[in-house]
């Protein structure tokens, strides 16, 4: 190991294209105060109406939660290379970075899989949904969510302890992440790339594998159904969290499967913008403009909140 307490990295970012820097940081601005406040809003109108008190609205609160966690991990460091010339981040810092975010990415990944059983339940097994998914019973699974997901980046984040890195410590990525941090390996990282395909397989494939089941079970229920507004209404409450999911697992199964067996880092800062910043962003859009239940709970919240400033 040659880590010092002064080791600093240099991250490359969008540096190529320093004319591009003034409105690239208006735009991530934009994005993080619109991610930020979104998933904000989100949380206060779930838990100030009574009646989205269910295990979806309950997982949905943890989702936005850690929505914030991803992008305060990696936009604001983002946004600061943007407007200094001294494009850097400490060794402790980056280390630091890199637990958050990878924390918040795991734990995530295992939400959504939950969050594909919670429906499943649901439209499967609509009798017994209340005593399956009691309160213990989810908080157990968020519980569990958090805990699987922060175990995943400890163990990431302790095996990078262990490298020596170059003399030339450039990390060509927006922030701090595995693949790109690995790159500048001066040591053996072979247990490292184990470690992260192993990962991949249980928190990814495994992940979207039960996630896949569970939407399978769904949709030959849903088309059992003779009612057209049943039916109708059965695929509403499913087609906002397919939508995340869709966008979020193939972002994430593809940066962090393909750093064993490629070099190529220029298509992963899209792909890692992707789950990083985009996908964010657009949940609240998701799961607030595809449910009416939340859009009539985002108007009761104003409306009051008018009456009070009356």
């Amino acid at each position: 190991m040659n880590h010092t307490p002064n080791m600093q990295f240099y991250l490359v970012g969008l540096s190529h294209y320093p004319y591009l820097q003034p409105v690239l940081f208006i735009i991530f601005l934009l994005i993080y105060i619109m991610a930020f406040a979104g998933n904000i809003l989100i949380a206060i109108v779930i838990s100030s109406d009574s009646r989205l008190h269910t295990p979806m609205y309950f997982f949905l609160i943890n989702l936005s939660i850690l929505d914030i966690c991803c992008t305060t991990a990696a936009i604001p460091k983002m946004l600061q290379i943007l407007v200094i010339e001294q494009k850097t981040i400490s060794y402790s810092g980056c280390i630091s970075q890199l637990y958050l975010f990878t924390a918040a990415l795991s734990t995530e990944l295992i939400l959504l899989t939950v969050m594909a059983y919670d429906r499943y339940v649901a439209i499967c097994f609509p009798l017994r949904y209340k005593t399956i998914m009691n309160r213990a019973a989810c908080t157990c699974l968020a519980g569990a969510a958090w805990i699987l997901g922060s175990a995943n980046s400890m163990t990431h984040t302790c095996l990078i302890l262990k490298l020596s890195f170059k003399e030339e410590k450039i990390i060509d990525h927006f922030f701090c992440e595995i693949p790109p941090v690995l790159k500048l390996a001066n040591s053996d990282r072979y247990i490292n790339d184990v470690v992260i395909v192993a990962s991949d397989v249980l928190l990814g494939m495994i992940c979207f594998i039960l996630t896949v089941i569970s939407y399978t079970y769904i949709i030959s229920t849903i088309m059992k159904i003779r009612s057209a507004e049943k039916k109708k209404k059965a695929f509403s409450t499913c087609a906002s969290h397919l939508t995340v999911v869709t966008l979020f697992y193939g972002g994430v199964i593809y940066t962090y499967v393909r750093p064993a067996f490629s070099n190529e880092l220029e298509a992963d800062k899209v792909v890692s913008a992707l789950y990083a910043i985009a996908s964010p962003v657009l949940n609240p859009i998701i799961y607030s403009l595809r449910n009416k239940e939340v859009i009539n709970a985002i108007n009761k919240t104003f409306n009051r909140k008018l009456h009070m400033v009356k």
